[in-house]
């Protein structure tokens, strides 16, 4: 029997208006480019290596000993949420309860969706850095937030002591972005796309600016171990008057290399975390049973692992760096995470978006367009993300090509 069902021709659009202004994402745009011209993809930030044995083999074990095999608590296993609470008193000195502030997620990405569908009501607005994670004005959209981007721009020479061109945050523009409809903060440190790491001076006034406005913040801090040369990675909700209005948000994909198993966490008050947890629940219900108790035994690694992991990204960022430098790129300091920004205009080139479309074509290379993470787009127009997080000889064939082509 034929059918002869049909979409309702009401006029009216099938998706979401609230969702109409995202397509499909860049990522999976410039993925698909790279497939299909062959081109070295120094676009989407996953790396090219997995991560330590020991942490695949005990993947396995959980698998094997059928741990994780069927529904994992709610808030996550209990190995890993302490795990995750002893990381943070290790590392930063903050103390939490693994119980009832701590909730395992599918990847920071949940945790971003679930914090802002729990905590936003439709009209409130969000004052979020620019350039943003892709799925943070989505997340806001879909909460029916408004987003209000404070533009980080670049600057010349040093800044608190480091070295280089980087960009920096406008503590009087972010100051001035705060309305009496602000509901949160979402904060981004190390940040992607640009690189740059908040300094104590900005994160002191950042605190200081949501305890006098009494506002909540998300901080998204995937990259914490991930900071180099005098950065500092300093954790927003260790600042006076924080704790209590923060959610931190953590993932194992990008310090442990396994960016496909979808692990990261939340970390706040139990009100916090108890909201949160409400959304959560109804997207993904719970995730990734085997791979948490993985990542609880990464979490508890030596101080060694993260130095090393740290020490081997820092080779990788100066490799492509110089690279980049010689192909005629202006280079931005990366202080942190494992991408580099960079400005096309040296190169008689400022749409970084036709730039991106043809590079693959022209040197067989795949970057991501800066302007995709802008509300302003014209103020992202000349940056192009390069990601660095590749085999050493992945990253000088790609330098060798950019040389040539330019």
């Amino acid at each position: 029997m034929t059918s002869t069902a049909s979409a309702p021709d009401s006029g009216r659009p099938l998706l979401n208006r609230r969702l109409a202004e995202f397509g499909t994402t860049i990522f999976a745009e410039m993925s698909a480019l790279a497939v299909r011209t062959g081109s070295i993809n120094l676009g989407q930030g996953f790396p090219d290596t997995d991560g330590p044995e020991e942490i695949r083999e005990a993947a396995v074990r959980a698998l094997r000993d059928g741990r994780g095999n069927q529904y994992p608590p709610g808030p996550g296993v209990p190995e890993l949420r302490t795990a995750i609470t002893a990381h943070q008193q290790r590392r930063y000195g903050l103390s939490y309860d693994p119980d009832t502030e701590v909730l395992v997620t599918a990847g920071a990405t949940e945790a971003i969706a679930a914090a802002l569908l729990a905590l936003l009501e439709p009209g409130d607005e969000v004052v979020a850095l620019e350039p943003y994670y892709d799925s943070y004005a989505a997340c806001i959209a879909m909460a029916g937030g408004t987003r209000v981007p404070v533009t980080l721009r670049p600057s010349e020479g040093p800044r608190d002591g480091v070295a280089g061109r980087r960009f920096r945050l406008d503590l009087d523009e972010l100051r001035a972005a705060v309305t009496d409809r602000t509901r949160l903060l979402l904060i981004n440190t190390p940040h992607n796309p640009t690189g740059t790491v908040l300094t104590r001076a900005e994160l002191t006034a950042i605190a200081e600016l949501a305890v006098e406005r009494d506002l909540l913040v998300v901080t998204d801090e995937v990259y914490e171990h991930l900071v180099f040369d005098d950065a500092e990675h300093l954790p927003l909700a260790g600042f006076p008057g924080m704790r209590e209005r923060t959610l931190t948000i953590g993932s194992a994909g990008k310090t442990f290399s396994f960016t496909g198993w979808k692990v990261g966490w939340v970390t706040g008050t139990p009100g916090l975390v108890s909201a949160v947890r409400s959304a959560k629940q109804f997207l993904t219900y719970v995730n990734s049973g085997p791979f948490q108790y993985a990542v609880a035994e990464a979490l508890s690694l030596p101080d060694s692992y993260f130095d090393a992991f740290r020490a081997d990204m820092l080779v990788k960022r100066d490799v492509l760096a110089a690279g980049l430098r010689d192909a005629g790129f202006d280079v931005f300091t990366t202080a942190g995470t494992y991408f580099i920004t960079t400005d096309i205009r040296p190169l008689g080139e400022s749409d970084g978006f036709a730039f991106c479309r043809a590079l693959p074509e022209r040197a067989g290379v795949v970057a991501i367009p800066n302007a995709v993470f802008y509300d302003h787009r014209e103020a992202g127009a000349p940056f192009v993300r390069f990601a660095f997080c590749k085999k050493v000889e992945v990253l000088e064939e790609a330098a060798k090509r950019l040389k040539g082509a330019f």
